[in-house]
Parts: C-alpha cells; sequence; structure tokens
C-alpha cells in the first residue's frame, strides 16, 4: 500500500503541471487546446535531439522549456491571433488546435520514428527505501518540482501584476481592456507560461516512463481531468484533483490491472460533472434572478 501512495504522489506531481499548464491557457483562450498536447511531446524531444547532439548536462532541460515557450509564443502571434481578430468561434479554435496536434505529432514519428525512446541515464539508479516501498532519484526529483513549480505559479498568479491582470482578462476581457490592461500582453505571456510548463511536464513524464509520439494526448487529458475535477480556476484545488485521480488509478491498477486506469480517470470526470460540475474547490454559478 505504500508503494500505491508513493507511485499517486508521483503522478500526482506530474497531473498537476499538466492541469496547472492547461488552466492558465484555458482561462484566457475559453477553449481546450488540444495542440497542448504536442508543446508537452516536444519537450521529450527536444532533450533527446540536444542529448544526441551534445552533452551539456541539466541545461537541456531548461533549454527545452524555454523552446517550448517560444513554441506556444509562435502560435499564439500567428495562428490563435488571427482566429481572435476574426472573431472565429471556440469550435474553430479547437479543431484548428487538433490540426495543429496532428501534425506535429506526426512531424516527430517521422523524424525519431514511433518507438520508444529514452533520455534517461543508462546508468541504474538505486532506489531509496521507505517502509518497504522503493522511490528513485529521479521520482524524487519529479515531486519537488512539481510542488515547488506549482507554488510558485499559485503566488505568482496571485500576487504579481500580470497575475491580477490575466484574472481581470479572463472574467471579463473587453471590460479589462477598457480599464487599461493590455489584453494581447497578458494573453501572450499566458501562453508563454503555460507552453513552458506543459513542457516541464512532458520532460518529467520521459524521465519517469520514457517517451513516445503519442505521449502528450494522454498526459493532457489526465491534466485536463484532474484540472475540471479540481476546479478550472482554483490551483489547490487541481492539487486536491491530481490526488484523487493519480489514488484511484493506482489503486485500481493494483487491483484489476493497467488497462483500466483511463475507464478509472474518465469515471471519476462524470461523477464529478453529473453531482459536481464546479470541481472540488470551483465556485458555483449562481442564476441571476430578475
Amino acid at each position: 500500500m505504500i508503494q500505491i501512495i508513493i507511485n499517486s504522489i508521483i503522478s500526482t506531481s506530474i497531473y498537476l503541471l499538466i492541469g496547472i499548464s492547461f488552466s492558465i491557457i484555458y482561462k484566457i483562450y475559453k477553449f481546450f487546446d488540444l495542440s497542448h498536447a504536442a508543446i508537452l511531446t516536444c519537450a521529450a524531444y527536444i532533450c533527446l535531439l540536444l542529448l544526441n547532439l551534445q552533452k551539456i548536462g541539466a541545461g537541456i532541460f531548461i533549454i527545452a522549456v524555454i523552446l517550448c515557450s517560444i513554441m506556444g509564443c509562435i502560435l499564439e502571434l500567428t495562428i490563435l491571433k488571427y482566429h481572435r481578430r476574426k472573431a472565429n468561434s471556440k469550435l474553430i479554435l479547437m479543431l484548428t488546435s487538433i490540426g495543429i496536434f496532428i501534425i506535429i505529432q506526426n512531424s516527430i514519428s517521422m523524424i525519431f520514428g514511433d518507438e520508444t525512446k529514452s533520455i534517461r541515464s543508462k546508468v541504474v539508479e538505486k532506489g531509496t527505501q521507505v517502509f518497504g516501498a522503493t522511490i528513485t532519484p529521479t521520482q524524487e526529483i519529479i515531486i519537488l518540482i512539481g510542488v515547488i513549480v506549482s507554488i510558485i505559479i499559485y503566488l505568482g498568479l496571485k500576487y504579481t501584476k500580470i497575475g491580477k491582470s490575466s484574472k481581470a482578462v479572463e472574467s471579463q476581457a473587453e471590460i479589462a481592456r477598457l480599464s487599461g490592461i493590455n489584453t494581447n500582453q497578458v494573453i501572450f505571456w499566458s501562453m508563454a507560461l503555460g507552453s513552458a510548463v506543459a513542457g516541464l511536464a512532458g520532460i518529467l513524464i520521459a524521465l519517469d516512463v520514457d517517451m513516445t509520439p503519442t505521449m502528450g494526448m494522454n498526459a493532457l487529458l489526465m491534466g485536463i481531468v484532474a484540472m475540471i475535477i479540481g476546479g478550472v480556476k482554483s490551483i489547490p484545488g487541481i492539487a486536491l484533483g491530481a490526488l484523487l485521480l493519480a489514488l484511484s488509478q493506482n489503486i485500481g491498477t493494483w487491483y484489476f490491472g493497467a488497462q483500466w486506469q483511463d475507464a478509472i480517470a474518465f469515471g471519476i470526470l462524470l461523477v464529478f460533472l453529473i453531482f459536481r460540475p464546479q470541481g472540488f474547490l470551483g465556485k458555483k454559478i449562481k442564476k441571476a434572478t430578475v
């Protein structure tokens, strides 16, 4: 049981980062940007490419995160901004993001192949024993990074100027613009931050369980489930959602097998959508009466 708890904490750290990264973008754009999955995947393969070109240590991870952030900004400045100017529907934006995802995923498959790749050291890590369970140094780092990055983003969005501006834009973009807030700048930095965090999550996934060109979509869906059951606008809520999801999946895998992981995730999502659609810490929208 201790091993299940440790595995759940590791999964929680990754789901939390993905959920936060998607939430940052979703709150601003108000549509499901599925190209986010491609950015997550790209981070792992950028690391692989840099490792093959030149061994520059841990710096490759920082470079990969920065490049993913730049990739998100390019998508915003070219494709997404164009659709916003045209006032195209959210459906068109989502279909566009699916097209971007397919193009990037297929490009990765063509360049690197479909087989599983690894950016982990060939040296076998000796795990630490915790009450009979085992956790490797890489997994300890994953948990530490997940906690630290989540806290930094939570505090940054709550107390910094750009964080407060983003809350105004996500609430009423037009009123925020009339108030003097540069909405395009807020959207740009939200995309930059969300893409960077997604890239970081992609690297952590690759370090833990290796990578394939199709890794991004399933990881993104788990992050979205954690975000919805936790509350879209609440980072503490997303943390609770990620923990519930991870615990349920790991307990289900222990008793029923790994093939039930996705069914468990979407079963939990369905329950929340029926009985508590606003999530753990989300606020229920009150109907206005005249």
